[in-house]
């Protein structure tokens, strides 16, 4: 039961006839009439299971997206309904107006809606319905929370897909269908046309040439259906919360698992467009996702799908693991992109050892999301106190760390990709195409 606060009213208003009759007699009187009065109420009060209830599921959306969610109310007694109806969810669903008032006659339905505006990734869920009705008189109410299942889906946001468009005109100049053709080891004859100022001269087909009166050149295209299996590291890393970017106005920052989701969507999108064929993994101590996206016509979506319910796990990273689920996707040669945290004791007691198993069949990139309060560390001010000097020591000690770390993995073989959470996404996109152009996949 739940009383209204015209009930606390009904109770001063008794002030008056104690004022007009100071006696405990009136007090009990008054007490017990207005006592009478709820009970009456809540006699005549509906039960809310009169009140059929089904929900709209507000679907998948993508992070920081808009979603609503959905009730239909119909009342199935055959008493009218005053109603106040509360759809719950989650906090980290955003449900904002989610309390509702109506009337409802007998037969009547009515549908409500609530915003949602999630905040975190993954299935966010409807704790309950809750339905009040209320008495003729407004005094008392019944009360009743049922559990009427629910979820809205929210998936990575892709916020590098602005990022594509001006890629993928790179990537057309690179295959053929723009004007320009390249060559590099281990790129594909395309067509022969009429050599013009500029060609390179090692392009000249002189054979074809003797039978022509102009001089002719090869045209050559960068190789397709190349595989690219690009490896999340969910691992305690991960979870490092850091800024967008230098001087960005980030007071909390984002995970760095959520950067290198954002870097791994967009090589997706632009691999699939190419052409080639995109295997997906994620993992710590164990495999957490793992996906053949290729032959898929939305590659970023599929991602997106396998991305949303990972978070990071405060445990370090099995790097055996995790190879040899590399090389469970097949033996053929790869790029092979590890999103991993360049933090140089993780990756001296886990990686390195297991490179030059990866290195041997596949091409390796290693991308890392950069702190650039390191940078902004490393550089106090004129104004600076001993806690800033001792800050700028120990942030210059760890970039001259992050340095020699860069340096070991080239020596293996490995290409470094090293950026701030906003650029890493476009330089991750920008040596892959450098890769493609030299042919080196």
């Amino acid at each position: 039961m739940v009383i209204s606060g015209r009930v606390p009213l009904l109770l001063l208003m008794g002030l008056a006839a104690v004022v007009l009759r100071p006696a405990s007699g009136t007090v009990v009187l008054w007490l017990f009439g207005v006592a009478i009065l709820v009970g009456i109420d809540l006699l005549l009060t509906p039960k809310p299971a009169a009140v059929g209830i089904t929900r709209r599921q507000p679907g998948t959306v993508r992070l920081g997206d808009p979603a609503t969610a959905g009730l239909a109310l119909v009342n199935t007694g055959t008493r009218a309904l005053r109603l106040q109806v509360r759809d719950a969810w989650q906090p980290s669903a955003g449900a904002t107006d989610n309390r509702h008032r109506l009337r409802l006659a007998p037969g009547d339905d009515h549908r409500l809606t609530t915003p949602l505006l999630p905040r975190r990734r993954g299935d966010l869920r409807a704790y309950g319905v809750t339905i009040r009705s209320w008495g003729p008189l407004g005094l008392a109410a019944r009360q009743k929370t049922y559990d009427v299942p629910g979820s809205v889906r929210a998936l990575p946001p892709f916020e590098s897909r602005k990022h594509l468009p001006s890629r993928l005109a790179r990537l057309r100049d690179l295959d053929g269908r723009a004007a320009i053709r390249v060559r590099g080891q281990g790129t594909e004859f395309d067509s022969l046309r009429e050599y013009v100022r500029g060609d390179d001269v090692r392009s000249i087909d002189w054979r074809a040439s003797a039978r022509t009166p102009h001089v002719v050149v090869r045209t050559w295209q960068p190789e397709r259906d190349r595989r690219v299996v690009i490896v999340l590291d969910t691992s305690r890393t991960s979870a490092g919360r850091v800024a967008r970017a230098a001087g960005a106005d980030d007071a909390e920052g984002m995970p760095r698992l959520d950067a290198a989701m954002d870097a791994a969507l967009l090589l997706g999108a632009l691999a699939s467009r190419a052409g080639d064929r995109i295997d997906f993994l994620a993992g710590d101590r164990r495999v957490r996702a793992r996906q053949r996206v290729h032959g898929v016509r939305d590659v970023a979506a599929r991602l997106q799908e396998q991305m949303a319910d990972l978070d990071p796990v405060l445990v370090e990273a099995d790097w055996d693991a995790l190879a040899g689920a590399v090389q469970g996707f097949g033996r053929q040669r790869a790029l092979v992109v590890l999103l991993t945290a360049l933090e140089p004791s993780a990756i001296a007691d886990g990686l390195l050892p297991v490179l030059p198993v990866l290195t041997r069949h596949h091409r390796v990139v290693v991308a890392s999301v950069r702190d650039p309060e390191l940078n902004r560390l490393a550089t106090p001010s004129d104004a600076a106190t001993a806690d800033d000097v001792y800050g700028a020591a120990a942030a210059e000690h760890e970039l001259e760390r992050r340095a020699r770390m860069r340096d070991v993995l080239a020596r293996l073989g490995v290409d470094v990709v090293d950026a701030d959470a906003a650029q890493l996404p476009p330089a991750l996109a920008d040596h892959y195409l450098h890769l493609k152009a030299q042919g080196l996949l």
